[in-house]
């Protein structure tokens, strides 16, 4: 169905590339992590009609960083999907061209992990910016798949696996057999969409405006699930909104839980619906082997716990959970016959 694109992956394949929401990342065969950026793209906003790019990822910043000015930043993938055609595939080439450089190798074969459900049109983007980067063949799989693998789950085997993986721009609830992914539950909820609910929140309840990097800081280390346990605080310098001068205010654990409770119940409501659209045989499975948890995301304290307590099922995280899609791309590398299974086709 794919041969003409995808060929034979009796070779296995050489390269993995992470196209994530916040950051790419690229593994090669054997090799490790060879590239990670921030999935941006600078242009010129001088003539908007003619979109100059100026630079990508760490040398786009280091560019904004010296003239600021006139220079708008694009991030192609938002809440977990190509927002971008043209960004992506100029961003895709980039990385994966300097990639390729970085080891030496002559036309390699690239997989690409991509949201679940992703569109024909975003597949053929991405296919053909592997390709004009010089990949002899392409091969897409599903993040959700790639998580599980990472996080160490047996996705080859009959029994029913359940990975959530909570990462920038989207959270995605997997039912996975038989190297299969059963039911998906994509939300579009994730890292960057909890930064703006702090950053909305502490404006309406406390009237103190911060930026995106802060709400960050914030949510690492104040974030949890169970708003009323542990309190803990952190003080944080922002501007007052009435006066508009600045002011130091002291954050509370609790204030940055209760900002993120809607969230966290959203992913629990996303969960409930997989388990009811899941066959009882598997949700059977699920409930003797648990939940994993993936993802920047499943790092909010207390957040096993809380899921757990809602869904009346036990929840793990994954022993790395921020690399736990990268580590299952570089799994499917040397494994071509997982591959052949788990290939998204068009």
């Amino acid at each position: 169905m794919l041969n003409w694109l995808l060929g034979s992956t009796t070779s296995g394949a050489d390269i993995y590339v992470d196209l994530g929401t916040a950051n790419t990342l690229i593994v090669g065969r054997g090799r490790g992590l060879i590239l990670n950026e921030p999935s941006e793209v600078m242009v010129s906003d001088i003539d908007p009609k003619k979109r100059k790019i100026l630079g990508l990822g760490l040398e786009g910043r280091e560019i904004l960083k010296k003239n600021p000015g006139h220079i708008i930043v694009i991030k192609p993938i938002k809440d977990g999907v190509i927002a971008d055609f043209d960004a992506t595939r100029v961003m895709l080439k980039t990385f994966l061209s300097k990639a390729i450089k970085k080891i030496s190798l002559s036309r390699p074969k690239v997989v690409v992990s991509l949201p679940y459900g992703i569109t024909d049109v975003e597949k053929r983007a991405v296919t053909e910016a592997c390709r004009s980067a010089g990949a002899s063949k392409t091969f897409l799989i599903d993040e959700p798949m790639a998580a599980a693998l990472g996080a160490g789950l047996p996705v080859k085997g009959a029994t029913g696996q359940m990975i959530i993986d909570i990462g920038g721009g989207s959270t995605e609830i997997a039912v996975i057999a038989l190297a299969d992914i059963v039911f998906c539950e994509p939300l579009r909820l994730g890292g960057h969409k909890f930064d703006e609910i702090i950053v909305r929140y502490l404006k309406e309840t406390k009237k103190l405006i911060v930026t995106d990097q802060q709400a960050e800081f914030l949510k690492l280390k104040l974030a949890t699930a169970l708003p009323k346990k542990n309190i803990i605080t952190e003080t944080i310098q922002g501007r007052d909104l009435d006066t508009g001068f600045q002011k130091t205010e002291t954050i509370s654990s609790e204030d940055i839980g209760m900002a993120l409770s809607d969230s966290i119940q959203q992913i629990i409501h996303g969960i409930l619906n997989a388990l009811e659209n899941t066959p009882p045989e598997l949700v059977s499975d699920i409930i003797d082997s648990g939940i994993t948890l993936a993802g920047g995301g499943a790092l909010i304290k207390e957040l096993c716990a809380k899921i757990e307590s809602e869904v009346r099922i036990p929840v793990r995280l994954a022993e790395n959970p921020l690399t736990a899609i990268a580590i299952g791309g570089e799994m499917v590398l040397s494994d071509p016959e997982l591959l052949e299974k788990i290939q998204i086709e068009l």
